[in-house]
């Protein structure tokens, strides 16, 4: 019989205190699993929401995550990010490293010390990272951004080829343009943003809740022999 269900399992979300790593929370809690909240900031609406608890991280500081697998935990998400938007020819240093630091860096580390305490106990597990369309389109104004989700996109392919065999299932979840924080300005463009609705063949912006079901999905047992994939949910926008 496929399942869905997530009971038993603890799992481990970042930025987890609004938008889509909120709805991804609520999303696991919903198919059974203990959440643990994480973030820079507070996580206490989404504790309310899953029942579950909170852990303060600030990825600013790649390495944050490095003594967070103590106890077990099955599923990783790392949905943790920032963006930085400014024409290529002034991008700053400073916003460079900054974005790389918390999307691209900072994922490494934690898969990294997820797979090594899940390899300690001879347990499996399932990393999900939150890839981009950016993962496969250039985009305007957001090179770090842009440079960072290509490379979620293929460190999720690496850590799957050697992580595989011992059980531990690393995939993504490209979103396309979700109602978040990190689009407010792309939405409070009138222009812009009718070229973007212009371009979805779903005709709406994406929420985050249409993130959860995928999230669910591959931590569950129904991907088990789903390895290395970037699942796109974006109404369609990549194959307009």
């Amino acid at each position: 019989m496929i399942s869905f269900s997530l009971a038993g399992k603890r799992a481990l979300v970042t930025g987890a205190n609004t938008g889509i790593g909120q709805a991804i929370a609520v999303g696991l809690a919903e198919a059974g699993a203990e959440v643990i909240a994480a973030g820079r900031s507070s996580c206490a609406e989404t504790v309310a929401l899953t029942g579950g608890r909170e852990l303060r991280l600030d990825f600013a500081d790649p390495m944050a995550a490095k003594d967070a697998f103590a106890e077990p935990i099955d599923i990783l998400v790392n949905n943790a990010g920032i963006i930085r938007r400014a024409d290529s020819v002034d991008f700053t240093e400073a916003d460079w490293d900054e974005v790389m630091d918390v999307n691209l860096k900072a994922v490494f580390f934690t898969c990294q010390a997820f797979a090594k305490a899940a390899l300690a106990r001879g347990a499996g597990g399932r990393i999900i990272n939150i890839a981009s369309l950016l993962s496969f389109q250039g985009g305007i104004r957001v090179p770090s951004y842009t440079a960072s989700k290509h490379g979620v996109a293929g460190l999720t392919k690496l850590l799957a080829n050697e992580w595989a065999a011992k059980g531990i299932n690393v995939n993504a979840i490209a979103p396309g343009y979700i109602e978040t924080n990190n689009t407010e300005a792309l939405r409070a463009d009138p222009a812009r943003s009718q070229a973007i609705l212009d371009r979805i063949p779903a005709g709406r912006w994406g929420e985050a809740a249409d993130i959860a079901g995928a999230a669910v999905f591959l931590a569950s047992p129904a991907a088990a022999y789903v390895h290395g994939a970037v699942l796109n949910v974006d109404g369609g926008w990549l194959a307009r």
